[in-house]
């Protein structure tokens, strides 16, 4: 099979070249800023990957679609999916939606998790696609392209947001992460290690992906009267209304508490042996 990846320059985009290069398929790539040489790609691949920024993926699709047969497979790697997943529906090529839940600096795809949208595609070439991915040791996850996006308002908008608003928080304070380093916890120092590592990241990353999804509004408004409904048990000085609140959420998250409690625990345990 040949594979061609439009953006196969970039990290994600190689990442994905070595994967199907060491699967036996013949691999060709080019960056996103000669359209000639992606269209000539884009109509001698059978599978055709597109993988650049979020905010590029719809015009780079719609730039292709209408050269693509039906006898192709049109992937994008982005993370969200409604959209790139309708832009490639005005092709006639098969249609999947793939979502690396990880960075493009693993060492493997070994544990990781791929989202997998298909849109319009049999199940013998779905299956053959994936299988590229599980023979390498990737989790795959079935999910629609709005379900995806919903579910990304909180695995990645939530999270992200949380996170920078602890960064935000000490920024306007002037409280360093230095200044704190002598009064650190196990606990906090995770907490740091995160905040740190996305700040050394691409903000345009983090900026398609919470503003470019139309779910994470009403999630951020729900972590806002949240975040009020705790500050205002806090602030009545009793410990009664707060223990409601520990309990409701300590009862909801039963599945979990162990296996973090362990987990975590690993982490602080690897820390403080370094």
């Amino acid at each position: 099979m040949k594979v061609g990846i439009i953006g196969g320059t970039g990290k994600m985009g190689s990442l994905f070249a070595g994967v199907f290069s060491r699967a036996g398929h013949e691999v060709q790539v080019c960056g996103r800023g000669c359209l000639s040489l992606c269209l000539d790609l884009a109509v001698s691949s059978d599978l055709l990957m597109v993988s650049v920024p979020i905010r590029d993926t719809v015009h780079v699709i719609q730039d292709i679609a209408p050269f693509l047969s039906k006898e192709q497979i049109l992937c994008d790697l982005t993370s969200l999916k409604t959209s790139p997943v309708a832009a490639m529906l005005a092709s006639r090529a098969s249609v999947v939606g793939l979502h690396p839940m990880f960075g493009p600096t693993v060492p493997s795809l070994n544990g990781q998790t791929i989202i997998a949208t298909p849109a319009r595609i049999d199940e013998a070439a779905l299956a053959s696609l994936l299988s590229v991915f599980e023979r390498e040791g990737a989790r795959i996850t079935l999910s629609s392209p709005e379900e995806h996006d919903r579910m990304m308002a909180v695995v990645q908008g939530l999270t992200h947001s949380i996170t920078l608003t602890v960064a935000e928080t000490m920024r306007c304070l002037g409280v360093s992460p230095e200044a704190t380093g002598p009064y650190r916890s196990p606990v906090y120092q995770i907490e740091m290690g995160l905040v740190g590592r996305l700040l050394s990241q691409d903000p345009d990353l983090y900026a398609d992906m919470l503003t470019e999804n139309p779910y994470l509004p009403p999630v951020l408004a729900a972590c806002e009267a949240s975040f009020a409904h705790i500050r205002e048990a806090i602030e009545s000085g009793e410990p009664g209304p707060f223990r409601e609140i520990f309990a409701h959420d300590a009862e909801f998250f039963a599945g979990i508490t162990q296996s973090a409690s362990e987990e975590t625990d690993y982490l602080i345990t690897a820390m403080v042996q370094r």
